[in-house]
């Protein structure tokens, strides 16, 4: 069940040992340093050396670096079109209006805000990705609790939660689905008919939690407010875009074409109309595709690279359950749940994905299941809830570590259990 993983060489620098501990240890580093961030530097000044020093050591063969790059490359392209098409809209106002339209539909109810911010983060973080959720949902929606009156945080945690789970729909939706989605065999539309109910069931299993857990936050009654103005249009240019983005994608999938030149025109678009009327510079295009973190995610692979073929994956694969029946299914999905907590969920799906693949596209998507639900249970299982923690603290708002790890202890296998029952039953239906 070792995939694509092969045996390192034996003429490499370093010994076996010494290799397996120093790609080990260059890995909890470079995670726990994502993790706290020391002096504010980004994730990459510490991921980028730390995979340069695989490489020289020679603890990853060069053969196995440009795998690993190959692999990586059009995943990471896809990342920077989806963050640059993310950020301009909303430069559009697409944010600022959803915000406005939640507010509006709400009536000073918390509940209803709860129902609003549900579907609506579900929606961004299937078309969008979770990082639009995280980076530009969850302040709107520290705005739009502050304008009803009402007590913010069972809506922004939802935010953080819907980032991970709300992300298992599309192939587009997560760093991690792209990943899974290439190794899976599966096209666009397979995929997404084959997610579907895992992920209706998930999102309904997290706001039947959230309702109980948050009761006493939603049943306090929201200040008095002025009345709510009608909410302003949405932003039609950049609807139709991503509208025709996600057609792009079906379309690019039926004729085997990658779908990061799908996500490439739609970042295009709505970025050259910033740029013809002089709202955004060459630069700021530039810096809205976060060169730093694309940095990071590939340095960041090849390091756990390193790890896995210094044992890890043999290791696992001991581990990984066979075939592709519900038990199965429901193992995979819980070892990829603990190690994305471990580890954090990019290098889990990293490691797990090669594994599982030898047991058909049932247990990639398994793995997924896992990865993407499982990290609402840490802060660290992935860099969507560090992210949003950051941005939180910046809202002077503090997150209580034992609240948030028991709100997932309820959450995560409330979520994951049914989830990994309708993919099981979506694959009798619709076969892998």
């Amino acid at each position: 069940m070792n995939g694509h993983h092969d045996r390192v060489p034996e003429d490499r620098t370093l010994n076996a040992p010494l290799a397996e501990t120093l790609s080990v240890a260059l890995l909890v580093v470079v995670l726990g340093c994502a993790v706290i961030r020391p002096f504010g530097w980004p994730e990459a000044v510490v991921a980028v050396p730390a995979a340069a020093l695989v490489i020289v050591t020679g603890a990853i063969s060069w053969d196995h670096v440009v795998a690993e790059a190959s692999h990586l490359g059009p995943v990471i392209g896809f990342l920077a079109a989806v963050l640059v098409l993310a950020r301009f809209c909303d430069d559009e106002g697409l944010f600022r209006a959803c915000g406005a339209w939640m507010a509006h539909w709400a009536a000073d109810r918390p509940g209803r805000l709860l129902t609003a911010v549900f579907g609506l983060a579900s929606a961004i973080t299937a078309v969008l990705s979770l990082d639009a959720t995280i980076v530009l949902l969850t302040p709107v929606v520290f705005a739009t609790a502050a304008r009803m009156g009402a007590r913010p945080k069972p809506h922004v945690y939802a935010c953080t939660h819907l980032s991970n789970t709300a992300s298992l729909l599309l192939p587009v939706s997560n760093l991690t689905n792209l990943l899974a989605f290439s190794a899976s065999g599966l096209s666009f539309t397979r995929f997404a008919a084959l997610m579907v109910l895992p992920w209706l069931v998930a999102i309904g299993a997290e706001y039947v939690v959230f309702r109980r857990f948050f009761a006493r936050d939603l049943g306090a009654a929201a200040l008095p407010t002025p009345d709510v103005d009608e909410p302003p249009a949405m932003p039609l240019f950049a609807l139709v875009t991503v509208g025709c983005t996600l057609a792009g994608f079906v379309v690019a999938s039926a004729f085997g074409i990658d779908p990061a030149w799908s996500a490439a025109a739609g970042a295009l678009v709505l970025a050259a109309r910033a740029l013809v009327r002089r709202r955004a510079t060459p630069l700021t295009v530039v810096r809205a595709a976060a060169p730093a973190f694309l940095a990071f995610v590939l340095a960041l692979g090849i390091v756990v690279r390193a790890v896995v073929d210094n044992g890890l994956a043999d290791a696992l694969g001991r581990l990984l359950p066979d075939g592709s029946g519900l038990l199965a299914l429901l193992g995979i999905a819980a070892l990829a749940a603990v190690l994305a907590n471990l580890i954090n969920n990019l290098p889990a799906v990293l490691v797990l994905i090669p594994l599982a693949a030898g047991s058909g596209s049932g247990a990639v998507l398994a793995v997924l299941l896992g990865v993407n639900i499982g990290p609402n249970l840490t802060y660290a299982g992935s860099l969507a809830t560090l992210l949003w923690r950051r941005i939180v603290h910046q809202h002077e708002h503090g997150v209580d570590l034992k609240e948030f790890t028991r709100l997932g202890l309820i959450a995560v296998p409330a979520a994951l259990i049914p989830a990994v029952l309708a993919l099981w039953l979506s694959l009798q239906v619709i076969g892998g």
